[in-house]
């Protein structure tokens, strides 16, 4: 991964995590070990896809996955600015 991926994936998340109520900070699910983040670049612009993967935390619930459908996507630049995010409806 190149330089500019590693900002990209960095803000994303750190904007990502920020965004979660200050009373779910100690709750694993809402942490960086319980993201998945998938970063593609195109027309000069970082793609961030970032999915919440609540087994990381040992939720291992067979045939049940809470967060099969969750996940936030954003745009960032090269310099590691979040453009834009694309907001997750359930």
């Amino acid at each position: 991964m190149d330089g500019p991926a590693v900002l990209a994936a960095h803000a994303a998340l750190q904007r990502l995590l920020a965004g979660f109520p200050k009373e779910y900070a100690k709750d694993c699910s809402y942490t960086a070990k319980a993201m998945e983040v998938s970063v593609a670049q195109h027309g000069g612009l970082y793609f961030v896809e970032i999915k919440r993967r609540v087994e990381k935390c040992g939720w291992a619930t067979p045939g049940f996955n809470p967060s099969a459908h969750w996940y936030e996507l954003y745009a960032v630049s090269p310099e590691g600015k979040v453009l834009a995010r694309y907001p997750y409806q359930p």
